[in-house]
């Protein structure tokens, strides 16, 4: 014996609450325009049936979906959560629903995605860093699709952005180590090509070091994916050379946690064997033993700014966006003088 189950339509409600298919809509429209008897009955009507509006026809009739789409490179680690959460949170406030996807750090993909998420409504697009095939920006302008940067602010570029100075902001803890009496540096980055996060990152320690004197040749830098396994073996690839480096500034606090975590194991002790830094202070840099010194994001201002400048570009209220947000450094215990 089957069983079938019928989706309750608007019918179905008016029929329940004794009302006419206008008023239910104006209930669920409008619902200061009926009176609270009225509109009682047909909320009562509407929970007992289990009704939900169709998403799809309301959307078409007022030619809005109310939907925004993000693209972040990855959901294995922390880096973008507190961003995307403040971000949803304040999308929320002015009655967006956010759709997202992960690229994997892949161009290809994230160009897939966004041509997903445009034929699913998406109003708005949140992507994050600059670099991208230019048919990407081009196919985005074409749609008039109203597209936020993050993660990234570069003062040369015009595109709408809300973000940090990646280059500057590593550049100035790069000179803090050096100010600090370390001259073997190593670095431990993320794979620049595709990502220019990570390449402008690089770009400032690189800057830092030239600046103070020393050679590039003398700067052992591995990249390698965002992963504590792949910091920890790069941790372990760069002590094993001849002349093994008094501090480690890693890319971000995932690859630094995993130096960390392989120099305990190896038997370095940190910082009074080696010093090793971070980038980002998500929470886990707090909690790391030692404790991780790192730049400080402003995660949730970011997340938070991106989605109300991103709403007044859906509303035509701006044309171009750019905010450039501050950056810190966090002195913690993982980082000592030589």
């Amino acid at each position: 014996m089957s069983t079938s189950h019928s989706i309750p339509t608007l019918d179905d409600v008016a029929r329940v609450a004794g009302v006419s298919t206008a008023t239910v809509s104006r209930c669920l429209n409008a619902g200061d325009k009926v009176s609270k008897p009225t509109r009682d009955k047909v909320m009562k009507a509407v929970e007992a049936l289990g009704y939900t509006p169709n998403f799809n026809a309301r959307a078409m009739a007022a030619r809005r979906t109310h939907t925004i789409g993000a693209i972040i490179p990855t959901m294995e680690n922390a880096i973008f959560a507190r961003g995307l959460q403040a971000f949803q949170e304040t999308l929320h406030d002015h009655g967006y629903n956010l759709l997202v996807s992960s690229s994997a750090y892949r161009p290809e993909l994230e160009a897939e995605q966004i041509r997903a998420l445009v034929a699913r409504g998406a109003e708005g697009l949140l992507l994050i860093g600059y670099e991208r095939e230019k048919a990407v920006y081009d196919y985005l302008d074409r749609r008039g699709i109203p597209t936020m940067l993050a993660w990234a602010y570069r003062p040369d570029l015009s595109r709408s952005s809300v973000g940090f100075d990646n280059r500057a902001s590593m550049r100035m803890l790069a000179d803090r180590v050096i100010s600090m009496g370390h001259k073997r540096i190593a670095v431990i980055s993320g794979i620049a090509d595709g990502n220019d996060r990570a390449a402008e990152r690089l770009t400032g320690i690189r800057d830092s070091w030239v600046a103070n004197g020393f050679n590039l040749d003398d700067l052992p830098i591995v990249q390698t994916p965002y992963g504590t396994d792949n910091g920890a073996d790069a941790f372990e690839a760069l002590m094993k050379s001849e002349t093994p480096p008094s501090v480690v500034m890693c890319g971000n606090d995932v690859l630094a946690a995993g130096a960390m975590l392989r120099a305990r194991q190896l038997g370095y002790a940190v910082p009074d064997d080696v010093s090793i830094t971070g980038f980002d202070d998500i929470e886990l840099a707090q909690h790391l033993s030692p404790t991780l010194t790192t730049v400080h994001v402003p995660h949730r201002e970011m997340g938070g700014t991106a989605a109300r400048e991103l709403v007044k570009l859906i509303d035509g209220n701006a044309n171009t966006v750019r905010r450039q947000l501050n950056v810190s450094i966090v002195m913690r215990e993982s980082l000592a003088a030589v």
